[in-house]
């Protein structure tokens, strides 16, 4: 059962983070029923510990807490995608998934979690924006960059700031029930459960300055003429190459297919459309390239883990995605 909450706490952790632990696992709800946890939080170094932004904690634990928890939940924190951690606190975290403990990581503690070589071979996440950071620091990290949150046996990893609350009410629903994490979540007044992953918060980069002459101007034409029908043959014509030859350098290029990256662009097209403009999903679809708005909601569904009307709904607001028609 799930009692015992402590959070080691590292010079630069981040409020918000280390809030959405204290949220969930912290609080007193025991009027409403629902479980009281032995919440500690830990200084993982001497303290008081600095904060970001700006302020200092007084964590009353040592590394020793640690010992007893049956979950150990490591927030975010600034610089912690390139800083070191103490050996102490690793070795900690060894020891509690050696013993059965539970431990979470909430962005970029997954960092915190891979350091003590918790994510090597299982699956993981971690904000999108560190996600090509952390899969070159530890290649052995399954990474699965479009989730909110990965469980693996005792380890627990999640994607950015709020997709903590996520990971965290999914462990209390797996440990205390569906009625003790809808209860927790209606008290901090959010969804008990999203839909869709974190693909849908990805902003999508242009394509690299140092790709090649005739690569680079495919990508251009590629993003400017979205609406068009485009085939290999067609791209390596205008690139004055084979189609062989073309398919190759494009891949080393960029790592997938021209299909594949022209998708990705229609895809983040559409995200635009249906965030900026009041335009329907169809005519969102026809504008993006897909043609109707049965294949673009196929789409975003294989890559984005939503439909185009839920998606406009998160970024517009019901009432706003309702007057538009989506």
């Amino acid at each position: 059962m799930l009692k015992n909450v402590a959070v080691p706490l590292t010079h630069g952790v981040n409020a918000f983070e280390l809030g959405v632990v204290a949220e969930v696992f912290g609080m007193d709800r025991s009027e409403q029923g629902l479980p009281v946890y032995d919440f500690a939080m830990v200084a993982a170094e001497p303290g008081p510990v600095r904060a970001n932004p700006g302020f200092t904690i007084g964590a009353p634990h040592g590394l020793d807490r640690l010992e007893t928890a049956d979950l150990i939940a490591v927030p975010a924190g600034r610089d912690y995608a390139g800083r070191e951690f103490s050996g102490e606190l690793l070795d900690a975290l060894r020891r509690a998934v050696d013993r059965g403990a539970w431990v979470l990581s909430v962005c970029s503690g997954a960092f915190v979690l891979a350091a003590a070589g918790l994510l090597d071979g299982r699956r993981c996440t971690t904000h999108w924006f560190h996600t090509d950071e952390l899969a070159r620091r530890y290649p052995a990290a399954r990474l699965e960059p479009d989730v909110l949150y990965v469980e693996d046996g005792p380890v627990v990893t999640s994607a950015g700031t709020a997709a903590g609350i996520d990971a965290c009410l999914h462990l209390v629903r797996r440990e205390q029930g569906s009625k003790v994490a809808n209860a927790i979540a209606r008290r901090m007044v959010v969804p008990p459960h999203r839909e869709g992953g974190q693909a849908q918060y990805v902003e999508h980069p242009l394509p690299r300055e140092e790709t090649g002459d005739a690569i680079g101007d495919s990508l251009r034409w590629m993003q400017e003429n979205l609406e068009e029908e485009v085939t290999v043959g067609r791209l390596a014509e205008r690139a004055h190459m084979s189609a062989r030859t073309f398919a190759r350098r494009f891949r080393q290029e960029t790592g997938t297919t021209p299909y594949q990256w022209m998708l990705g662009q229609r895809l983040l097209h559409a995200q635009h459309l249906l965030e900026d403009t009041d335009l329907t999903v169809d005519a969102v679809a026809a504008r993006a390239g897909f043609g109707d708005a049965p294949a673009l909601r196929h789409h975003f569904l294989r890559r984005l883990g939503t439909t185009p009307h839920s998606y406009r709904r998160t970024f517009r607001g019901p009432a706003e995605a309702a007057a538009v028609g989506g």
